[in-house]
């Protein structure tokens, strides 16, 4: 089927201007729905405040939100970069372009409301209000001035070109506290107040900063620009710094203290909802590094159809290809994809999923072509060599030019789609090198420190665009699946999906799922990986997973491996996405060939006879909660609403505790989510551990009213209304989770 663009154009355009079309696909419904009930019309269509050669335009976008855009010595032209929709999803500001009725100057004062947040402009700087009920207003945050301080907005000007680095401070309270702020790095980071941080905006393995955050005063703000920087929160100033930019572009939007839940319908609402995955994404999906040939592959799935347990997705990972750009099957070792796909759903009913890296080596089949076509990123210093991987050195497709789009998609649909495998994993497509922090990936000189490539894209360059490559290397898939199952951009549910290692704010709209990268099997980064999962949730990213085992340093043969992997399969039961995957360790040495193989195997029946049955009871578990967590997928679609979730989305307002502890990180109530509204889960984190003591948020009034109490999943017994830690016991068998209200009702999924 040839390929089609996408059929649905982000446009942002000033009006009477032709609009630049970005091609950015959104895959949810671009019209815009009847305003909230507590929302009223909007003051003013816009402020325009000329403050000599800087222009800065304040608009209402989204219910309850304000836009700000801030450029020098000429106007935004209305066609950058950007994650926000427009129009919205719901609220007013659609279509508005540069819009505004009033004109403000030098050292002037204006003001605008839209529904519940008022933007004031004092003597030339601006402060953002949310109006409470009785009239009154709290202030949310302002521009940070003082005595003696640089000014708020501050610019640096690029002498070679209209771009410049900007910083943009704002007013902070010392015991306000900021979730959010995208996926932080494995492994020693425990956070999820991330007050007192500086978080480096530049994706890499499993860093997912997002320049999005929310404040337990009550606001979210966004700061729409995919240029690397910094976030900065000290104790009495917020900073976003931006190493490049030719608009300054943030949203803000507010709502009660302790209404996360509001927050993100409202930012989800001008970025995008996560559209339904499909119904096999939600059971066991199985995964390794790697099944390297295609009878072990049918292998596989002979097994676990003999063993009768359930799988839903089998991964082909790396290296399936014979060059690194190829993007096919090395006929070498998949002689027949279609038979293999054909079989391993007849003997499972899975689907399959298979990788693909976004660097190109010289020797691939595709490598003249692309370069011919310019349809490879650039350096700014060189032939466009970024990076190296298995001895080789490689570029990268640029992702963010829609003729690369299509031409890799064409090369998957030639080689995997139309063989079967309809789901595609998006891997190392960080941006800028291939995947890590460093250069040489993969070489033992990789500790050299050498400066990041200055790559350069269709769209710009790292530095002032780079956060959107792994975006649109998503889009690359999406637009694809979306073409040839002839299903609409608007559509609200996904027939397949890629899973990406990165992303960008608004990514959740894609037909797409984010894991958190290569991490250490330690028992430790177990626990940790909940900070990360809750703060990039807390960004608006639900449709997330991980490699349960952890990625690196697991060993199966020993008695630590084996325990860490029942623990954190465990865990898994309860995630968004049950997957498993790891590059295990154990007594089998590796073949000669292919390169990257691995014989170590990562399945359920792996682990020792002790384990099996324990592991195929926790997937039997998982099948029963498929229910559950399809309605919570249904629920994220249609408000935002967060899966995993950080105990004070909940609890913050009912129990002091639950926020002081919040507050200082205690992991107490760290390493402990809810998933979902009605269940609480606390991962055993310690080697050889017997008991776990949980602490059990004090319910709210609401949850009181319907009678809840917290309900241990194993032994149906009632621990009361919270505001305590109690002592359960937790035997490999019996991950510590607790349930409010009926259990029929969660396993039936009428919640």
């Amino acid at each position: 089927m040839p390929y089609k663009p996408s059929r649905n154009i982000v446009r942002l355009c000033v009006p009477s201007r032709t609009c630049k079309m970005l091609g950015i696909l959104s895959i949810v419904a671009v019209i815009t729905t009847a305003y909230a009930a507590n929302t009223s019309i909007p003051s003013s269509t816009g402020i325009k405040l000329q403050n000599g050669f800087e222009r800065v335009y304040i608009q209402p976008f989204g219910n309850n939100g304000i836009r700000v855009r801030a450029s020098l010595l000429r106007d935004p032209t209305g066609n950058e970069l950007s994650a926000l929709l427009d129009p919205p999803l719901e609220g007013p500001g659609g279509n508005q372009g540069l819009a505004y009725d009033q004109l403000v100057g030098f050292q002037g004062n204006a003001n605008l409301t839209n529904g519940n947040i008022a933007a004031e402009i004092a003597t030339g700087y601006l402060s953002f209000y949310r109006i409470e009920s009785n009239g009154s207003r709290t202030l949310l945050t302002s521009e940070f001035t003082d005595d003696k301080a640089l000014y708020p907005r501050y610019y640096i000007q690029e002498y070679k070109s209209p771009s410049f680095s900007a910083e943009f401070s704002f007013t902070a309270e010392p015991d306000e506290q900021i979730y959010g702020v995208g996926q932080q790095a494995c492994c020693k980071d425990n956070s999820v107040n991330k007050k007192g941080q500086s978080i480096d905006l530049i994706n890499f393995n499993s860093f997912v900063p997002l320049p999005v955050y929310m404040s337990n005063k009550g606001y979210l703000q966004f700061f729409n620009m995919p240029s690397q920087g910094r976030m900065e929160f000290s104790p009495i100033r917020t900073r976003f710094v931006s190493s490049e930019a030719t608009v300054v572009d943030y949203w803000i939007t507010t709502a009660e203290p302790g209404d996360y839940d509001t927050l993100q319908e409202q930012y989800t609402a001008v970025t995008g909802r996560q559209p339904t995955p499909p119904t096999f994404t939600h059971g066991y999906q199985q995964s390794k590094l790697r099944y390297f040939n295609q009878t072990q592959v049918e292998d596989l799935a002979q097994e676990f159809h003999d063993r009768q347990i359930n799988v839903s997705l089998i991964v082909i990972d790396f290296f399936n290809w014979k060059y690194q750009g190829d993007w096919s099957f090395d006929p070498e070792y998949w002689p027949d994809p279609a038979a293999m796909t054909a079989k391993v759903k007849e003997l499972t009913g899975a689907e399959m999923m298979v990788s693909l890296w976004p660097s190109v080596e010289d020797l691939s089949v595709n490598y003249l072509t692309l370069q011919e076509q310019g349809l490879l990123a650039t350096t700014r210093d060189g032939t466009g060599i970024s990076d190296s991987f298995a001895g080789v050195y490689t570029r990268l497709i640029d992702s963010t030019n829609p003729a690369s789009r299509e031409f890799l998609w064409k090369r998957l649909n030639e080689s995997y789609f139309s063989n079967g495998i309809h789901n595609f994993w998006i891997d190392q497509a960080d941006g800028g090198t291939l995947g890590e922090a460093f250069e040489n990936n993969g070489q033992t000189i990789e500790t050299i420190p050498y400066a990041r490539a200055f790559s350069q894209y269709f769209i710009g360059t790292q530095e002032g665009a780079g956060k959107m490559y792994p975006w649109l290397h998503q889009q690359a898939i999406n637009e694809g699946l979306h073409n040839l199952t002839d299903t609409p951009a608007t559509a609200t549910s996904c027939e397949y999906m890629s899973l990406t290692r990165s992303t960008f704010a608004g990514g959740q709209r894609y037909c797409s799922y984010l894991w958190s990268g290569d991490t250490m099997a330690e028992f430790p980064v177990l626990l940790q990986q909940i900070t990360s999962a809750v703060s990039v949730a807390a960004s608006g990213i639900s449709s997330w997973t991980l490699d349960l085992g952890g990625f690196t340093g697991l060993d199966i043969d020993t008695a630590y491996g084996k325990e860490l992997y029942v623990r954190w399969f465990a865990m898994g039961v309860f995630l968004p996405y049950m997957r498993t995957h790891g590059d295990r360790i154990c007594d089998i040495p590796p073949p000669t060939t292919p390169s990257n193989a691995n014989y170590c195997p990562n399945e359920p029946w792996s682990y020792g006879e002790e384990n099996y049955p324990i592991l195929k009871m926790y997937i039997e578990l998982r099948y029963k909660l498929v229910p559950y967590v399809t309605q919570l997928f249904a629920m994220l679609q249609n408000n935002g609403r967060t899966i995993m979730r950080a105990l004070y989305f909940d609890f913050s307002l009912s129990d002091p505790f639950v926020a002081s502890a919040t507050a200082a990180n205690d992991p107490l109530v760290s390493h402990q989510f809810m998933f979902g509204p009605r269940i609480l889960v606390s991962p055993v984190g310690v080697q050889n551990a017997t008991s776990k003591e949980v602490y059990l948020p004090r319910l709210t009034q609401a949850m009181l009213d319907q009678n809840y109490t917290w309900t241990h999943w194993w032994t149906n017994t009632s621990y009361g209304q919270g505001g305590a830690s109690v002592n359960v016991s937790a035997p490999l068998d019996q991950i510590p989770v607790f349930y409010l209200g009926s259990m029929a009702d969660i396993l039936s999924g009428n919640i």
